[in-house]
C-alpha cells in the first residue's frame, strides 16, 4: 500500500478545481478525481514502503511552521501516460520546490516513487488522471482552450495511504 505526503485545499478556494474535475471527467470512462473522495491537492512524495512515524515526523518538520499557502495556477498541462493525465500548472513553483527539497532532506529520495524524486517531480494539481487514448486529442483541445487561472489556499498537509485514500495524520497550516 503506497503512502504519500500531500498538501490539500479543503476550503471554498477549491471550487475552480472541482469545477475543472467535473468538466474534464467527460473525457474519462469514470470520473477519476471525484472518485477519490479527497479534496484538491499537491502530492509531494509517494513511498511504496516507509516507516510511518518517519513520514509523520517529516511532514511535521516540513510544514509545522508553514501558514496556509496560496498558490496561483496559470493553465492546464498534461502527462502523456497510458492514460492521459490533465493537471493545473502553478504559476510560480519556487516555494513548493523548497518544501519538496526539505522533505527529501529528511527521507532518502531513493525510497520515493520515481516521479516524486527531486530530479523528476513536477508540482501539479491533478484535474483528471484516467483519460483513455481514444479521448486524448479531444481532452487536449479542451485543456488548451480552457482558462485555468485561479488561486488555491492550501490549509493542511496529510500523510495518507491509498487506495482508497485514508488520512493517517493531518497537520493543519496555521496563520
Amino acid at each position: 500500500m503506497p503512502y504519500a505526503i500531500v498538501l490539500k485545499c479543503s476550503n471554498a478556494s477549491a471550487t475552480p478545481v472541482t469545477d475543472l474535475w467535473r468538466e474534464a471527467s467527460r473525457f474519462e470512462t469514470v470520473p477519476s478525481m471525484e472518485a477519490l473522495h479527497y479534496p484538491p491537492h499537491l502530492t509531494f512524495a509517494v513511498y511504496q514502503d516507509i516507516d510511518v512515524p518517519l513520514l509523520f515526523a517529516t511532514a511535521q518538520k516540513a510544514f509545522g511552521r508553514t501558514p496556509p499557502l496560496s498558490v496561483e495556477f496559470s493553465g492546464i498541462d498534461h502527462f502523456p501516460n497510458d492514460m492521459l493525465v490533465l493537471w493545473a500548472r502553478p504559476a510560480d513553483d519556487r516555494v513548493l520546490r523548497q518544501i519538496h527539497h526539505a522533505i527529501h532532506e529528511e527521507i532518502d529520495p531513493a525510497l520515493c516513487h520515481e516521479h516524486s524524486r527531486p530530479d523528476r517531480w513536477q508540482p501539479h494539481c491533478t484535474i483528471a488522471m484516467k483519460i483513455p487514448a481514444s479521448a486524448a486529442e479531444q481532452a487536449l483541445t479542451w485543456a488548451a482552450g480552457t482558462e485555468a487561472r485561479f488561486t488555491l489556499t492550501f490549509d493542511a498537509v496529510d500523510c495518507i495511504s491509498f487506495p482508497p485514500v485514508e488520512i493517517l495524520r493531518e497537520v493543519k497550516l496555521l496563520p
